[in-house]
């Protein structure tokens, strides 16, 4: 089978080898981890925006991760379904994906795994497009030597749940394999551009955006609500993955977990502010959590 090209390198990340290290690096040094870690780590919830603005969020989670586990065997990535309609989980469940570092394989195995529980199907063509799950490969290509991946798209429904308990039940029987199940959300999506304004077009509706809307799925989250999460992002419209994150969280239940770690949670006016001096009435939320 043909290996996935990019989709957004370029565009939501370096398109170049040297460049793509380069900015990972980068996001790397920047990454402040101040509280201490769990001994292990089974699973996280990082953003997907282009890497000047969530970049840093993301590379603390994988950091936190390479801190604990210096050899991850799999890292199955659940996905946020942008543009993918339907009904089941899709699985990319062969092959390998390509990015500017090269390429990385598909855990095929796994995969076989996951789809005989019966509640994902076999879709590669999902994911052609999709940029939730390429933006975090190449962190892991770079940290990770030798690690495989399980690109899963997930919709916002109850068999996000599911999935990740299956997933999560498969990890605690393959004790001889280190799998780490990551979700990839980014929150609010607040201001104009967005259509979503319910505290105004103003600084207070940003405020509120990251202080109250984020902050509820991220404490829902921290305490591995799964159900919370569908049911919050639908109602608040506080994620854009939440199938995503709700499958992670499933999993990171059912391996023994019990709460979570926010590592970083900041948005993408912040980040503006910060680094380019202005700031815009739109937003968009990140945060890196693990398990």
């Amino acid at each position: 089978m043909q290996a996935r090209k990019p989709a957004v390198a370029g565009q939501f990340y370096p398109g170049q080898r040297d460049s793509c290290i380069d900015q990972i690096e980068g996001c790397l040094q920047a990454a402040e981890i101040s509280e201490p870690l769990p001994e292990t780590i089974v699973a996280g919830i990082v953003p997907h925006a282009g890497w000047t603005f969530s970049g840093d969020v993301a590379a603390s989670v994988f950091s936190a991760i390479r801190q604990r586990h210096e050899k991850v065997d799999t890292f199955v990535v659940f996905g946020a379904a942008h543009g993918y309609f339907g009904q089941s989980p899709a699985v990319y469940d062969r092959g390998s994906w390509m990015t500017p570092l090269g390429e990385i394989a598909i855990d095929e195995e796994l995969a076989e795994a996951v789809l005989s529980h019966g509640g994902a199907v076999s879709d590669t063509g999902a994911h052609g497009f999709e940029h939730s799950i390429e933006v975090q490969v190449p962190f892991i290509q770079h940290l990770f030597a030798g690690a495989k991946i399980l690109p899963i798209i997930v919709p916002p429904r109850e068999q996000a749940i599911a999935l990740g308990r299956h997933i999560g039940q498969i990890c605690r029987r393959g004790k001889d394999k280190k799998i780490v199940c990551v979700g990839s959300t980014d929150l609010t999506h607040y201001g104009p551009r967005y259509g979503f304004v319910p505290m105004g077009a103003s600084r207070e509706g940003l405020r509120w955006a990251s202080t109250v809307n984020d902050r509820q799925f991220i404490d829902l989250a921290l305490k591995l609500d799964a159900g919370g999460l569908l049911a919050s992002a639908a109602e608040h419209g506080n994620a854009c993955g939440p199938g995503a994150a709700a499958a992670a969280v499933a999993a990171a239940k059912r391996l023994g977990k019990t709460d979570g770690l926010l590592l970083a949670h900041t948005n993408s006016n912040d980040v503006m502010l910060r680094d380019m001096g202005s700031m815009s009435l739109d937003s968009v939320g990140y945060a890196g959590i693990v398990f």
